[in-house]
């Protein structure tokens, strides 16, 4: 018995060492092949010197001794616009790369796009070669790229906490500076525009920018309109000019937060934005004073959408704002907050709220008014919403904080409006023909979808004054034609 069982010891052990020589064994079968996780790698637009996010590929050795990947390398070598880290060593090429039976390797990879004078976006490719026992396989890799005008920060303004890093869009005053659309006989440039750090409007200096045009801020970037600088935004249907974070990637398609915001200052009656597209920063558009309250300042938007930002989409402090045809949509915080006062008017506008990421929301209702900052009254003009929505994924989504202001000239009124709250009792604000509480029936509303459908609330309460008074709004934000009882918010159902 004691014999027996030292025998099936010795072979168990035996046995163990022969497996584990197998292992170790390097396998040289011309046959043998590595596998991939995945047969192509896709980097969305990348921009010309900037590069991108990390890609990963797994490398799996499904034998049961290891290999030897003799060569790893890309297919255009120096010449090529990505960049390999193959299991820590990086690299253009990396040699004896090795796997052990039924283990795996990670390959990072990155790009980066060279300039082009080209107009058009362009591809760039490249493969991943493996050599492994005399065969050879590859994986795909594909970059879509575009040239663009870089805004780069030469000056910086320090304040309390550090320096804020800008520069302007012209060395003189007195200037018309122009995106899009050729100049002095020059042919359409409709190359973006990619900002980095603040990109001023200064003093005196107007900022056109044409139909079709997209401008990209890089992390914590954005645009300022200095006192008395002026913005125009010339967008049209299917050409709407769009402002949006630098990352073309998946992931950052919906994130928000990734840029900062459109800072507008007083001192100009002609600031107007007009079939835009602002999505995914911090605030969408601040309209503030600086200093002096008697300074001209207005702000006019139109056919436009604010979207997806991670504290507010409007922010204003005491100023001009009309606005029609426009969508304030899925924000952390306020849609809107519009403080201190000032002077409002809103037509066929939709306020909704129902921002789902980054925890939901914060628990602010969708619009917020007020005149008041805790400690004194300032003056309100004028505030009219009419044939709006104010609606969202909370029980309230309308707080008003109006007080007399001493103006005895002070309107303020609400009316043909689909509201998500209860009805208005602030006695200094007119109110008529609203709808509380109903459903809006918005198409999807999660997607940003703010199209209603035949079964919403907001069909025909309208007030048809409002077409006669601005012909314009006869066509909806989508360019379809409003019924002579029109729907409330800036579309008509569908």
């Amino acid at each position: 018995m004691f014999r027996l069982f030292s025998f099936l010891i010795v072979i168990t052990c035996n046995l163990f060492f022969f497996v584990s020589c197998k292992k170790d064994k390097l396998l040289v079968d011309p046959s043998a092949k590595i596998s991939f996780s995945q047969d192509s790698i896709l980097f969305d637009t990348v921009f010309t010197t900037i590069g991108s996010t990390t890609r990963q590929i797994r490398v799996v050795n499904n034998n049961n001794q290891k290999i030897n990947i003799s060569s790893v390398r890309l297919e255009k070598g120096q010449n090529s616009n990505f960049f390999l880290n193959v299991d820590g060593i990086k690299g253009k090429q990396v040699n004896d790369v090795e796997i052990l039976a039924n283990d795996s390797i990670y390959i990072f990879v990155q790009v980066n796009v060279n300039p082009t004078n080209a107009l058009s976006p362009l591809i760039i490719n490249d493969k991943i070669l493996f050599d492994v026992n005399g065969n050879q396989q590859s994986v795909t890799l594909e970059a879509w790229g575009q040239d663009a005008h870089y805004h780069m920060p030469n000056k910086a303004i320090q304040y309390k906490n550090g320096y804020l890093p800008y520069s302007t869009v012209a060395s003189q005053n007195n200037v018309t500076v122009t995106w899009g659309g050729g100049s002095l006989g020059q042919p359409d440039d409709d190359k973006p525009h990619v900002i980095y750090g603040w990109l001023v409007v200064d003093s005196t200096q107007k900022l056109v920018i044409n139909p079709g045009i997209k401008i990209y801020f890089h992390q914590s970037a954005g645009l300022w309109i200095y006192r008395y600088g002026t913005l125009q935004v010339n967008g049209n249907l299917g050409k709407e000019v769009i402002f949006q974070g630098d990352r073309r990637e998946e992931d950052y398609k919906d994130l928000p937060g990734q840029w900062d915001r459109i800072w507008i200052n007083e001192g100009s009656t002609n600031n107007y934005i007009n079939y835009a597209i602002i999505k995914n920063n911090f605030i969408g558009i601040q309209a503030s004073i600086l200093s002096n309250p008697n300074e001209p300042r207005k702000l006019k938007i139109t056919n436009s959408i604010i979207q997806n930002c991670s504290k507010w989409g409007l922010y204003t402090q005491y100023f001009d704002v009309w606005s029609a045809n426009s969508v304030f949509s899925n924000c952390k915080e306020y849609c809107a907050a519009l403080t201190l006062g000032g002077n409002y008017t809103f037509l066929h506008t939709t306020f909704a709220n129902y921002f789902n990421k980054d925890g939901g929301r914060g628990g602010q209702p969708c619009l917020h008014i007020d005149n008041f900052d805790g400690k004194d009254v300032i003056r309100t003009d004028s505030i009219y919403i009419a044939n709006s929505i104010i609606e969202g994924s909370q029980a309230n989504e309308l707080e008003l904080d109006i007080r007399q202001s001493g103006n005895s000239n002070q309107k303020c009124a609400i009316s043909h409006c689909l509201l998500r709250s209860s009805a208005i009792t602030n006695t200094l604000i007119t109110n008529s023909s609203n709808i509380y509480n109903k459903n809006p029936d918005f198409s999807n509303s999660a997607n940003y979808n703010f199209t209603i459908k035949p079964t919403s609330s907001a069909v025909q309460i309208g007030n048809p004054s409002i077409l006669l008074s601005f012909p314009f709004l006869v066509n909806d934000i989508s360019g379809r034609i409003r019924n002579t009882k029109p729907d409330a918010g800036a579309y008509s159902n569908q």
